[in-house]
């Protein structure tokens, strides 16, 4: 996941706060995180361990999630949206109107 800081921040504190059972995905999720910067041409430069962690090979995909972007592998995000259509609807998208 990707966030701006402000909502990185919002993250941040809702992760702190879980209790001890959670601690090991704290620790995932705040002890892995890292401050990225965009360079002169508006390019992000995404650490070896985090593409390694991330299953990220060559193409990527940047994704709007709303107040945060989701970076997949390409290959990997294509494959698991096939899978995602091949399935039926979430019910709670029944009574979506779009």
């Amino acid at each position: 996941m990707v966030f701006p800081r402000p909502e990185w921040e919002k993250f941040r504190e809702r992760i702190a706060e879980l209790p001890m059972s959670a601690q090991w995905w704290k620790r995932i999720f705040l002890g892995n995180a890292m401050d990225v910067e965009m360079d002169a041409t508006g390019r992000v430069l995404v650490s070896p361990e985090l593409r390694e962690a991330a299953g990220i090979a060559k193409d990527t995909m940047l994704l709007g999630m709303g107040r945060h972007f989701e970076l997949w592998d390409k290959a990997t995000y294509d494959a698991q949206e096939a899978k995602a259509m091949q399935g039926d609807m979430p019910e709670v998208f029944k009574d979506f109107s779009f």
